[in-house]
């Protein structure tokens, strides 16, 4: 396991750079491109682990993937296109794969069995398993299919409407994959509209999609046809180094082509509401995908209280928003936040107990956690527990902490943000 020592940061973080990829648009783009008709070209493609672990497992059922760095060329057949896997489909430490893949295998007739990293074995499935379920699929597993590995045999499936407990877009997707192979409508309505990259893309690859305000439905048997995709960058990625410049001293920092998808801006939002110097240009938009530059200055920052709606736009956030909330005057709360339980790892754990080694003041709660503003941290050992999210959100701590800072599993950074920690060290040496 790979140890880094982030050194604090003395003369500011300054320049430009360019995010990679959004790992939720490039899983989509490999996926749908699967299962189009046609040739589907992925321009701006995440090379990062998670996202491998797409492409793998897309190709063991039968897809012709070419890959080189951040261009994917995928040769798809439609849904019947899909062969029965050989191979048990290894989806690695990806969530996202997991449960979208449950919900394209679960109307296809024929037999797969997933398995993925210690850590997706401890990730709930029944969110998604028991409506697939419902919906006419055989599937299994460990806890009654609530765990990995798990054995689909898909097939016969027929259109539901279906209310989620949770604002997913991991669940809603999973349904509509399997809704679109389906007799019938399938409808999803949650309690709060989570990201909508599914929707987007899929009207991109050519699908009818109705939306009716927290409700998403959809059609059974239609078809997508191939296209190229442009990705923009993520902006969960961008979120650390938004942070990093709005809290190292003499920072100014343009993060360029980041998607400002509406239902993934909440990170902009909490900045904004804590007085961040943040400003917004050549805004565009790719694939129906809002994208734009950022520059983010450091600044006087604010406590704010975080939760209701906002929680799901920025879910992926909250480390980082953890170690932003250090360094503002006053408390900061974060609360209806439960869904960070069951994250790669139990997030408020781990953020509250990283964070307080290095010195915050910060408790956990049911839902959230309570972080007071003190603007001191301090040098320490701390564990990123294989967690690309915290592994990062420590590095930015470090950057405003009085002493080096060893972060110890770092590689999983690599898990969305190959380039991380070479990016950081270019804005350093400008």
């Amino acid at each position: 396991m790979a140890d880094v020592v982030v050194e604090p940061v003395r003369q500011g973080l300054n320049g430009d750079i360019t995010i990679p990829g959004d790992k939720s648009i490039s899983h989509r783009a490999v996926m749908f491109g699967a299962v189009a008709n046609g040739r589907t070209t992925i321009e701006g493609f995440l090379p990062g682990e998670d996202c491998i672990s797409t492409i793998s497992c897309f190709k063991k059922l039968g897809v012709a993937i070419d890959h080189e760095q951040d261009r994917v060329t995928v040769d798809g057949n439609g849904w019947d296109g899909l062969q029965e896997p050989v191979e048990i489909l290894d989806v690695g430490n990806s969530g996202t794969t997991t449960r979208l893949m449950l919900g394209v295998l679960a109307a296809r007739p024929f037999h797969s069995v997933i398995i993925g990293d210690q850590s997706i074995a401890k990730r709930p499935m029944s969110r998604v398993t028991v409506p697939l379920r419902d919906m006419g699929a055989s599937i299994d597993g460990r806890a009654e299919g609530n765990l990995t590995p798990l054995s689909i045999r898909g097939g016969n499936t027929k259109g539901i409407s279906y209310t989620s407990k949770v604002a997913s877009a991991q669940v809603k997707s999973a349904i509509l994959l399997a809704g679109i192979q389906s007799e019938g409508i399938t409808s999803v309505h949650e309690p709060f509209i989570s990201r909508d990259h599914t929707e987007r893309m899929l009207e991109a690859f050519g699908v009818e999609v109705e939306r009716d305000g927290n409700t998403v439905s959809v059609r059974g048997k239609q078809e997508l046809t191939g296209r190229h995709i442009v990705i923009p960058g993520d902006i969960s990625s961008a979120a650390f180094f938004l942070v990093a410049g709005a809290i190292v001293p003499n920072s100014n920092i343009t993060l360029r082509n980041v998607g400002m998808n509406p239902t993934r801006t909440g990170i902009i939002d909490v900045l904004l509401a804590m007085g961040a110097d943040l400003t917004l240009s050549n805004q565009q938009v790719l694939n129906g995908e809002p994208v734009a530059d950022l520059t983010i200055a450091t600044s006087s920052l604010k406590a704010i209280e975080i939760g209701g709606e906002l929680i799901p736009r920025l879910i992926d956030e909250i480390p980082v928003i953890a170690v932003l909330a250090t360094q503002a005057s006053g408390k900061t709360v974060i609360k209806d936040a439960e869904e960070l339980k069951v994250k790669e790892t139990n997030r408020i754990d781990t953020v509250v107990s990283e964070l307080k080694k290095i010195g915050a003041s910060i408790e956990a709660t049911e839902d959230g956690m309570i972080i007071n503003g003190t603007g001191c941290l301090q040098g320490a050992h701390v564990q990123s527990f294989g967690d690309h999210r915290i592994g990062m959100a420590m590095a930015v701590a470090a950057c405003v902490s009085d002493q080096p800072v060893t972060i110890a599993e770092s590689e999983a950074i690599a898990v969305s943000y190959p380039t991380f920690f070479t990016d950081l060290n270019t804005l350093k040496s400008l």
